[in-house]
């Protein structure tokens, strides 16, 4: 068979009943080009760009290499020439580029010219122009074909590219002794030594960069501890009070599993954070975490921001751009005030929980995806399912395990060491040094509503490390709403009362505030449990039991 006789009608085989198809005699997949560009994507930034180039020429030249066997076997060839010529127009015919009609063959003086290359086109959409050439598996093709059709070790080099702004990519291909030690750089791709010296190399930039991370958070949990006094969940969560410790238990429980998680509470409570919590404490951990404000975006562009969009979809959308479910592959998207979402993407959503897919904006096709889900609210979504502003089915699906996360006002024993943690925290961005909080800040922090939860408790904080003179945060350091709460607050000193009833009428408030709990109250006044146990005694609390 000569050259000009190939055509897909003799080079593809397909089983009638699928899942086998023949190319040249060789088995074949279809593999989308898109694919392979966010494969090329995802080397280049997990690895460089170099590991990636190496990757990716060696693959070449496996599989050029493998097709010039298959054609030896398939074709009675007239000459070696022909076998030689034909490795181009194989892999045009299986869509890789278009050659320029009357380019040479690579091992001309010019080389050979290719118009349409899929591999400068994927890297064009996802990285842009390129200042030197990118077409690394087309060259490895080249190299692996001729290498095996010639006997002679051929390497391929690209000297002009579509993705740097060429009009053509220009491929030529020569033995080592022809490049000389000009081009040694470049031929070093094609030696598996290179490959493994430059996925070595990454690996340890990122195994000094993670150390360097890790060493700071862990500097960064001493200071914050040793400043603010506050021992803390190994998660970086304060949980004191019983209703927290119940969440953060059951956030670690349902972390082990991939279930959808609704997050529930008022604003500012901490629902990201919990989220944070259950993605770190699962499987998904080295995975991307990526949090979305559902109610911050119009429903225009909430559809193309989580699934994406399609080159030419709507007036701008000059490329196509994955999503945010796509960006979280392997990982956590949190759909934070999933309440606010329309009821057409309700429908939308629904459907991504049902078959674990997603439709990008102007595109037929579904796309899988391998993300765990997270929802949040401060709606109560069961008045809105009543009201018919919210689908009921869409509620029970994402409500597999329910966090109901408690407002700041039910979690008294955690106001104060919240506190200090967020003053610490603050302080030490600031780089100012204060000892901490009077004995009247804390009693007024205890006693404040906090309507904005954590949230409100931490800008508090932060205005008082700012504006703070003394060696203490006092009362006049915090925001007017929290001060003019303090006016409210009964006064004992100036009602007059003994020393004797100022005392008693502290303690029992303390121990009321703390449910009762004579430990944690005795650990806040400062004094031994024997003394409040004595002091309750006198008071009548504790019955005698003598007889």
């Amino acid at each position: 068979m000569h050259v000009q006789e190939f055509s897909h009608k003799e080079l593809l085989e397909l089983e009638p009943e699928g899942g086998l198809i023949r190319f040249a005699g060789q088995r074949a997949l279809l593999i989308d080009g898109i694919a392979m560009g966010v494969l090329r994507q995802y080397l280049v930034n997990n690895f460089g760009v170099n590991a990636a180039r190496a990757v990716l020429t060696q693959f070449g030249f496996a599989h050029g290499w493998r097709m010039a066997s298959s054609m030896r076997r398939e074709f009675q060839w007239t000459s070696h020439e022909d076998w030689r010529k034909a490795g181009p127009q194989l892999f045009a015919l299986q869509g890789m580029f278009c050659p320029q009609s009357g380019s040479e063959d690579p091992l001309s003086e010019n080389g050979t010219l290719l118009l349409a290359s899929y591999e400068a086109e994927q890297h064009l959409l996802n990285f842009g122009r390129s200042s030197s050439t990118v077409c690394w598996t087309l060259c490895g093709l080249m190299s692996g074909y001729l290498s095996k059709s010639t006997g002679k070790e051929i390497f391929v080099l690209e000297h002009r590219c579509l993705a740097a702004g060429h009009s053509a990519c220009q491929l030529i291909g020569r033995t080592r002794e022809a490049w000389g030690n000009q081009h040694a750089a470049e031929l070093d791709f094609y030696h598996p030594k290179s490959l493994k010296e430059n996925l070595e190399i990454t690996l340890s930039r990122v195994t000094e960069s993670l150390k360097e991370s890790e060493e700071k958070l862990r500097l960064r949990q001493k200071v914050l501890v040793k400043v603010a006094e506050t021992p803390e969940d190994e998660s970086g969560l304060v949980a004191r009070s019983a209703s927290m410790k119940k969440v953060v238990d059951l956030a670690r429980r349902v972390a082990g599993v991939d279930a959808t998680v609704l997050i529930t509470g008022e604003s500012g409570v901490g629902k990201e954070r919990i989220a944070r919590l259950v993605h770190d404490e699962s499987t998904r951990s080295l995975g991307p975490f990526i949090a979305v404000n559902c109610g911050a975006i119009s429903e225009t562009l909430l559809e193309s921001e989580l699934f994406g969009h399609a080159r030419g979809a709507f007036t701008g959308a000059v490329a196509d751009r994955p999503g945010l479910f796509e960006a979280a592959n392997r990982g956590t998207i949190l759909l934070d005030e999933i309440g606010e979402i329309s009821p057409n993407m309700q429908v939308k959503l629904l459907r991504v929980l049902q078959e674990r897919e997603i439709r990008r904006v102007g595109e037929n096709k579904s796309r899988p995806v391998n993300v765990r889900i997270l929802a949040a609210t401060n709606r109560d979504l069961t008045e809105d399912v009543g009201e018919g502003s919210f689908r009921q089915d869409l509620y029970y699906r994402l409500k597999v395990v329910e966090l109901a996360v408690p407002p700041l006002r039910e979690r008294k024993e955690d106001i104060i060491p919240l506190a200090r943690l967020l003053l610490a925290d603050s302080l030490t961005r600031m780089n100012r040094k204060r000892n901490g909080i009077t004995p009247r800040v804390a009693d007024l922090l205890q006693s404040y509503a906090w309507p904005g939860n954590v949230r409100e408790l931490e800008n508090a904080m932060e205005r008082a490390a700012a504006l703070s003179l003394g060696p203490l945060v006092d009362v006049e350091d915090l925001p007017e709403e929290i001060r003019s709460h303090s006016a409210n607050v009964p006064n004992a000193i100036d009602r007059g009362t003994a020393l004797h009833q100022i005392e008693k009428d502290y303690i029992l408030s303390v121990l009321a505030r703390n449910n009762g709990n004579q430990t944690q109250t005795a650990k806040q006044l400062d004094i031994g449990s024997a003394t409040l146990y004595r002091k309750l005694k006198s008071y009548g609390l504790i019955p005698d039991r003598k007889r």
